[in-house]
């Protein structure tokens, strides 16, 4: 082993099905994915970690950092699995949970079923106190209303406690003195408040993201603590951290104070790996597509940036409509997530239609063909059967795949209800699981005011890749990139995230009377905590500085983004804010609206490490055409029948081979698939190009 000191670092990506690890070591990536493990995911890592360092040739005491990210937090909060929790709010808000906004999101379903609120009504508690909008006290806190409150906490046996009382993003003052009530008469327990997690308007939206943060509180930290331990016990004594939903990079004990945060920490990884990859190409406008074990995300990058927001939902049980799952009011990285993944579960509904997802046999037992128990049909299993996967070189050959067990899981609960044998039952759940992802794709741009065949796609993920060109057809988008380590694109993506955090709150200034002075002391406090979280994690430079108002009309019910340039406000801002408020609501709505106030009612200030500079890959000339080395069948689907394909080792190819569809690309993580209207140019990075012919 070399004795000289290397830039040596880890990202970690837990998932559903799979957990990835990708070590760049000077600039050289090793990679691997092991079966998540339910029971202990700390025990997957160090499996991981082992791996790709025995690849390497180093020692763990070489490992200079380790980043990681993971699902957890999401699947407690789908599955119900979070710990024993309490709400404590403001007297005659008990039941802000289940009432939600009293908006329907399927308006013409008489039978239309809320979700069930996170914490049930007897575990819902109330104090007597209220503050008004402006932080103003209007009703003491009531000492005796505080006193019953604990003795009913301590009487339940709850392990967490949520605090969201009306109004406590403008004044959380009575928020801590009831949390500190709790801890003096119960020390160690876990409380959550929301002006520290959340100091957002929209009580709902509030009371959710604090009751999500203390249902998940518990079983994060002690799975952070574990793994930290564990890490250290096997010699990687390197700092741990943690990506969070925003994109950026935070502490492990930030973390696990705030684990929500933690919520789509994964699929923020791979947007910015595909934004990476988009900064590399010089791309502008692209799709980042991500199909993993247990979903699909699909997100926006616009000028090499991902989008964002400051809300989303987790568990849409309708239909994956807007409005049925549960708000988290926390900054993301903004995309469209589904329910499907390789290991999603297809069936046969009250109308006799297949049907995928959103129920996964992710890792424990998996897919019928992982040979692990699984017995239920899946979309790997469909594509085993229609020539996508060389049962034989599966996560390079580490779990061999059976063809007769995918055929057999298609014949009971596809082709034994609908009449249909294993191929058409297998092309049946390809093409509805497809359907589903493009029709996601469309909505999410249709939503964004953009025309989905102006995208180029980026894919990656385990699964990405087989059902990219497939896609894009159905899209009509014409171009598809395959990046190197495409199939544990997320952990790469941890590697190339900035530390960073972005502070947002909620506070309405009217700019007809712009109390200025308060503004700047809000906006530099703001900057202060942004910059707590992240002056730890920079090695060299000065943090950029992000700033974001959060606008309206007065009256209005909802906001619109503004960029602001500068904190330091002065008499003459109302008007510069007024005209960029003006600017942006024109590019949203083709005009203004003239004689009404203007708001903010949000801030947001984000600070991050500055990005690197990037290379910019250069175009390569198309080469000849390679011819394979092998074929097999593979099922076009555009044509309804099995072709004679090509099957090339990715390993093998170099730059400006030419490949030709029909064709599967084969490496140890991923495959390529490549239909007949398709042909990719190998690049000088070894990303694929895919063009239609």
């Amino acid at each position: 082993m070399s004795s000289t000191p290397r830039n040596c670092r880890v990202g970690v990506d837990i998932g559903g099905t799979f957990t990835d690890i990708a070590l760049d070591i000077d600039g050289t990536l090793h990679s691997t994915k092991i079966l998540t493990d339910y029971t202990a995911p700390e025990r997957a890592i160090l499996k991981g970690v082992k791996a790709v360092a025995d690849m390497a040739g180093i020692a763990f005491s070489e490992i200079g950092i380790l980043i990681h990210g993971t699902t957890l937090a999401t699947n407690a909060l789908i599955e119900r699995r979070g710990a024993k929790t309490a709400f404590v709010t403001t007297e005659g808000f008990r039941d802000v949970l289940e009432m939600r906004t009293e908006n329907r999101f399927e308006q013409y379903d008489l039978n239309i079923s809320l979700p069930p609120a996170l914490i049930a009504r007897a575990d819902r508690f109330v104090v007597r106190e209220r503050i008004d909008a402006a932080g103003k006290v209007l009703l003491d806190l009531d000492d005796a209303s505080v006193a019953a409150v604990v003795e009913k906490v301590a009487a339940g046996g709850y392990e967490s406690v949520a605090i969201g009382f009306i109004h406590a993003y403008a004044n959380g003052a009575h928020e801590i003195a009831v949390r500190d009530a709790i801890l003096k008469r119960l020390p160690g327990l876990s409380v959550s408040i929301s002006s520290e997690v959340s100091p957002q308007m929209r009580e709902f939206e509030r009371f959710n993201t604090v009751c999500a943060n203390a249902y998940v509180k518990p079983a994060i930290k002690s799975y952070l603590d574990r793994l930290v331990v564990s890490l250290k016990d096997i010699g990687v004594r390197c700092p741990v951290f943690m990506i969070h939903s925003g994109g950026g990079i935070v502490s492990v004990e930030s973390a696990s104070e705030f684990p929500v945060r933690l919520v789509e920490s994964g699929p923020a990884g791979g947007a910015i790996f595909a934004a990476d990859i988009a900064r590399q190409y010089g791309l502008d406008t692209v799709l980042s597509f991500d199909m993993g074990g247990t979903t699909a995300k699909i997100c926006l990058i616009e000028n090499q940036v991902p989008k964002t927001a400051k809300t989303f939902e987790v568990a849409r049980t309708y239909r994956f409509r807007k409005g049925s799952g549960m708000p988290i009011s926390i900054p993301v990285v903004e995309m469209v997530e589904i329910g499907a993944g390789g290991g999603s579960i297809a069936s046969v509904d009250a109308m006799r239609q297949i049907r995928v997802g959103p129920h996964s046999a992710a890792s424990e037992p998996g897919p019928a063909c992982y040979q692990r128990g699984g017995r239920n049909p899946t979309v790997t299993d469909a594509d085993l059967i229609l020539g996508k996967l060389d049962p034989a070189n599966f996560a390079g050959g580490a779990i061999p795949l059976s063809v007769e067990a995918s055929r057999q899981a298609m014949s009971d609960d596809i082709g034994a209800v609908i009449g249909l044998d294993p191929e058409a039952s297998a092309y049946g759940t390809c093409e509805m699981v497809d359907e589903n992802m493009a029709n996601a794709g469309r909505v999410h741009t249709v939503e964004n005011g953009k025309n989905i065949s102006d995208f180029t796609m980026i894919t990656f993920g385990g699964a990405g890749p087989l059902h990219a060109a497939r896609l894009c057809e159905k899209m009509g988008i014409s171009t598809f990139l395959v990046p190197p380590g495409a199939g544990v694109g997320s952990a790469i993506g941890f590697l190339k995230a900035p530390f960073g955090y972005e502070s947002v709150r909620s506070a309405v200034f009217s700019l007809s009377n712009f109390e200025y002075l308060e503004a700047n002391r809000l906006l530099q406090a703001m900057k202060a905590e942004a910059l707590g979280f992240v002056e730890g994690g920079l090695d060299a430079g000065s943090p950029v500085i992000e700033r974001t108002l959060f606008m309206r009309y007065a009256g209005q019910g909802w906001d619109i983004p503004v960029p602001l340039a500068d904190d330091n406000f002065d008499l003459a801002s109302a008007e510069t804010i007024a005209a960029s408020f003006e600017k942006e609501y024109e590019r949203f709505f083709g005009r203004a609206i003239e004689g009404l106030d203007i708001e903010i009612v949000s801030w947001s200030v984000k600070a991050s490490s500055p990005l690197p500079p990037v290379e910019r890959i250069p175009s390569v000339a198309e080469g000849s055409i390679v011819q394979p080395g092998k074929t097999g069948r593979l099922f076009e689907a555009s044509q309804g029948a099995y072709l004679e394909a090509g099957i090339h080792e990715r390993t093998s190819l170099k730059s400006g081979d030419v490949i030709k569809g029909p064709a599967v690309i084969v490496e140890r993580e991923t495959s390529t698939v490549l239909t007949s209207s398709f042909k990719a140019i190998v690049q000088h990075d070894g990303c694929l190009l895919a063009t239609r012919i």
